[in-house]
């Protein structure tokens, strides 16, 4: 069996920026095995796979490790594989996944996606996630992932985490983040015990940020960097209880895999 596989750097309009994710198109799904076998192989923080439907595309993530819940770049990813190299010609297109169905619009060079919002709860601080992270956060809030909220950019860009203590939490990964020096908030996503120590750039941790800087500066659309050692850029819409997360993409690679 020979399947076609896309390499995606997303969140950006460069190429070796942004987060880069495999697409691999199915005509019907295959055993999870051999999913879980191909994302492993891979070695890159999401590989999604999608099989088409009568209303659009069944689609899932998985990480090197396992299947994930929702993937905002892999998202991405795909619907520029679908709208810029196989020919869906459509304005949106449905995705049906594990987080109930998603909507990916193309926006001129830009596509936007519609994702369920995720808002944070203060909660109380942990003194594993300190030690983590080697610093004190003004706040830690929890959603999918703890979200610890710094003074400044500089903060968030010189933490150097410990990586076996933040695969101790309880939650999917921990959230940074802090006001932007030229956007509206930055971050940086670990979440070591999914496989990825640090992601470039990740879109389902916006479904919490944004809401949260929505809330904080008063404003529905946010300009936000994700400050990883790639980098990536997303605008924020927060529409009462979805996020709308638009971005760009660049194509990397096209390759065969053998089965």
């Amino acid at each position: 069996m020979k399947l076609k596989l896309y390499q995606i750097d997303a969140f950006t309009d460069r190429m070796f920026g942004g987060n880069p994710a495999a697409v691999v198109p199915l005509e019907s799904w295959l055993a999870d095995s051999t999913l879980q076998a191909i994302a492993e192989e891979n070695n890159l923080s999401e590989t999604a796979f999608f099989v088409p439907t009568g209303e659009g595309f069944q689609l899932r993530w998985f990480t090197p490790v396992r299947e994930v819940d929702l993937c905002g770049h892999a998202t991405l990813a795909t619907a520029h594989a679908l709208f810029e190299l196989l020919g869906y010609a459509k304005p949106v297109m449905r995705f049906d996944t594990r987080s109930g169905p998603l909507f990916v619009e193309k926006q001129g060079e830009r596509f936007a996606m519609d994702f369920p919002a995720d808002p944070p709860a203060p909660c109380a601080m942990i003194e594993t996630l300190v030690r983590g992270l080697g610093q004190q956060p003004l706040a830690l809030l929890a959603a999918a992932d703890y979200m610890a909220v710094f003074d400044s950019e500089a903060t968030v860009r010189a933490i150097r985490p410990d990586q076996t203590l933040l695969a101790q939490l309880d939650r999917r990964g921990v959230i940074i983040t802090a006001p932007g020096d030229e956007v509206d908030f930055v971050s940086r996503v670990f979440a070591p015990k999914y496989g990825i120590p640090e992601d470039p750039v990740t879109g389902a941790a916006h479904c919490a940020l944004a809401p949260y800087w929505a809330e904080r500066l008063g404003k529905h659309t946010l300009e936000a960097r994700q400050v990883s050692q790639r980098g990536g850029e997303i605008t924020c819409t927060v529409r009462e209880d979805r996020v709308m997360l638009a971005g760009s993409a660049v194509l990397y690679l096209v390759g065969d895999i053998h089965i």
